[in-house]
C-alpha cells in the first residue's frame, strides 16, 4: 500500500511538472533578432535600450508623432518580437500618437529569458524611461497591451499613474486561459499567473477594451469577464476577425474606436 501511495504521489509530481513545462512553452514564443524596422514603413525612429531593475538590457523603438499630446507604451503579445508589429506603429502614427514599443526579455534583441515577474519589470523600465529621460508626463502616457501584453500593462496601470489604458485581445487571468485550453485538467494544477482580474479594479484611468467575437485564441467570455471587473470610466468595443488578424478584419472600426477613445474619454479627462 505504501509503495502504491509513493507511485501515486510521484505520478502527480511528474504530471504537475509536465504541466508547468507546457504552460511556459505555451506562454512565451519569442523570436530572437529583428528583421524589420520602422524606416521600412517610412517612420523615423530611435533605437532605445533601457535597463531593468535587475540589470537586463531591454530593447525598443521610440517613434515620434507630429505635435502629439500622447505617447503609447506598447506591450505586444507572446509571439514574435517588435519587428512584427509594424502596422500598429503606422496606425498609431497616423492617429497622431508617438509610440514606444519594447521587446520583453528574451525577445528580439533584449537580454535574458521571459518570466511573468520579468515582463512586469521590463514594462516598468520602459515607463520610467518615458517619465525620466523623455520627460513625458504620466497623464500623457497611454498603455497599450496586446494579448499577453494586456496583463503586463494592467499590472503597471494598477501601480502607476497613466493617462489611459487600451486592451486588445485581453484575458481575465492565466488560470482561466489554461482551463479554456485544457478543460480536462483540474484548475489547481495551473499557476495563478497573470491575474489581471485581481488588478483591473485598481486602475483608475479611462479604459478601452477591444475584442473580437471570433477570437479563436482568447475566448470572448474572458475579455468580458475582465471588462466587467473594471471600474468606470470604461468602454468595450466588439470587433470581428481572428486573434492575430483583427487589425485587418476590423481595420476601420479598430482605428475609429481608438480615435474616439482618445478624443472623447482622454480629452474630457484632461479638461
Amino acid at each position: 500500500m505504501a509503495k502504491v501511495a509513493v507511485y501515486f504521489l510521484l505520478g502527480i509530481a511528474l504530471l504537475f511538472g509536465y504541466i508547468k513545462y507546457i504552460e511556459s512553452k505555451a506562454i512565451y514564443l519569442p523570436t530572437k533578432g529583428v528583421d524589420y524596422y520602422p524606416d521600412l514603413a517610412g517612420l523615423a525612429f530611435e533605437d532605445i535600450d533601457v535597463i531593468t531593475e535587475d540589470g537586463l538590457r531591454i530593447n525598443g523603438w521610440f517613434v515620434p508623432g507630429k505635435d502629439t499630446k500622447y505617447t503609447v507604451l506598447f506591450c505586444h503579445g507572446n509571439g514574435g518580437n517588435i519587428g512584427h508589429r509594424m502596422e500598429k506603429l503606422v496606425y498609431f502614427y497616423n492617429l497622431g500618437l508617438s509610440s514606444f514599443i519594447i521587446d520583453y526579455r528574451g525577445y528580439g534583441k533584449s537580454q535574458g529569458s521571459p518570466s511573468e515577474k520579468g515582463l512586469y519589470a521590463d514594462a516598468r523600465a520602459a515607463y520610467d524611461y518615458l517619465l525620466r529621460k523623455r520627460k513625458i508626463p504620466a497623464e500623457a502616457i497611454i498603455l497599450y497591451g496586446e494579448s499577453l501584453g494586456s496583463a503586463v500593462v494592467i499590472h503597471l496601470a494598477a501601480e502607476e499613474k497613466v493617462g489611459g489604458l487600451i486592451i486588445e485581445g485581453g484575458f481575465s487571468r492565466g488560470r482561466d486561459m489554461a482551463k479554456a485550453i485544457y478543460p480536462f485538467l483540474p484548475s489547481f494544477l495551473f499557476a495563478d499567473s497573470f491575474d489581471s482580474l485581481a488588478k483591473i479594479g485598481k486602475v483608475k484611468a479611462p479604459k478601452l477594451f477591444m475584442h473580437s467575437k471570433d477570437d479563436e485564441v482568447v475566448p470572448f467570455i474572458l475579455a468580458k469577464k475582465l471588462y466587467d471587473a473594471a471600474d468606470n470610466p470604461k468602454h468595450f468595443a466588439q470587433l470581428r476577425g481572428g486573434h492575430n488578424s483583427v487589425l485587418y478584419d476590423s481595420q476601420e472600426s479598430y482605428l475609429s474606436v481608438i480615435k474616439s477613445f482618445i478624443e472623447k474619454e482622454l480629452s474630457r479627462k484632461g479638461d
